[in-house]
């Protein structure tokens, strides 16, 4: 089979497009043909974080297909059902963090840049119907990562302000979706104009240079809820806006990661800061039922054919997309 391979070299200058062998099934797994793959931020970490004296690996954590083959003792799936896959390995009940063992599909196991891919039953659900195998294959990661954030973490509901720092993220166009939805108020942030206008068309309902002051902007405003994953660059403006007992809560930073805290002026204001990431199978399954009652769909930006994945990965690498990009295998 064809895939994307990440080998010999550090960075983005290891990825190859070639030949390898297709996954066996084992006990309790499950084979699938894929259809379309999504492309995360993750992927460009994952060129550093794996060596070059481990084994070559296969990138990719999202991804959208059909049942291949099922393995010994795999019930209630047939072959030739559609189905999307859950990346998050070995977290399958709702809990504070995740489990000892978690890991992200993609690393250290092989992932879905490629034709076939083999994992455990628990990780494949059914596709929504509404969704076209494009919106399918973008979907899992980031709108996982989006749902705990809002729903399980920051515990935002109808009424609430949510400003949404750096709007264009694939995470970050589903929690504008998904804000919206239970009828949250939400403001944007964005260094382009072009993408502060898609953002309002989506139903932001105040757009905001990233680079203004905030708090004159937002001094109308009172924001229940950060949803800050930029890190060093605006940590402390969110912090700045943020009403008296409100919450941040973080899931990435694009930026530095290390931040500073006034942390007088951090216990006097009340602030609640949050970690998340990822999310269960529970959340997961949630979060597809979510998406279906509300028939919500991702923003998908570009998709490109796995063999110009030097494009592709160049493309998220720059910030280019407004939500989701991927790969057409199928």
């Amino acid at each position: 089979m064809k895939a994307i391979i990440h080998k010999e070299i550090e960075g983005l200058d290891g990825l190859h497009y070639e030949e390898c062998d297709a996954p066996q099934v084992g006990k309790g797994k499950v084979k699938v043909r894929l259809k379309t793959a999504g492309l995360n931020r993750r992927d460009l970490a994952v060129t550093i974080r794996h060596k070059i004296e481990q084994p070559p690996l296969i990138l990719g954590s999202d991804g959208a297909g059909l049942v291949e083959e099922l393995g010994e003792d795999v019930t209630g799936w047939n072959i030739g059902d559609e189905v999307v896959i859950n990346p998050g390995l070995g977290w399958k009940h709702n809990s504070d963090a995740p489990p000892q063992g978690f890991e992200i599909l993609g690393l250290p196991d092989d992932g879905t840049f490629a034709e076939y891919i083999v994992v455990p039953e628990e990780n494949i659900e059914k596709k929504p119907q509404h969704l076209s195998w494009e919106e399918a294959g973008v979907l899992p990661l980031a709108a996982l990562t989006a749902y705990r954030v809002l729903f399980t973490r920051a515990k935002v509901k109808e009424g609430d302000t949510v400003l949404l720092p750096g709007i264009g993220s694939g995470v970050l166009t589903f929690a504008l979706k998904f804000a919206n939805a239970v009828g949250a108020k939400v403001i944007v942030t964005s260094r382009s104009e072009e993408k502060l206008e898609t953002a309002k068309e989506l139903g932001a309902d105040i757009a905001i240079p990233t680079l203004s002051d905030w708090e004159e902007e937002l001094a109308e405003e009172q924001v229940d809820v950060v949803v800050e994953s930029i890190g060093q660059a605006t940590f402390e403006k969110s912090l700045g806006v943020v009403k008296r007992g409100g919450t941040v809560v973080t899931f990435g930073a694009t930026t530095e990661d290390k931040v500073e805290i006034d942390i007088r002026k951090f216990f006097y204001g009340q602030y609640n800061l949050l970690g998340s990431t990822m999310g269960s199978r529970e959340e997961f399954q949630d979060m597809l039922a979510f998406i279906t009652n509300h028939s919500i769909t991702p923003e998908v930006d570009k998709m490109f054919a796995l063999s110009d994945y030097k494009e592709a990965f160049a493309y998220i690498r720059d910030s280019k997309n407004f939500g989701k990009i991927g790969f057409t295998i199928g």
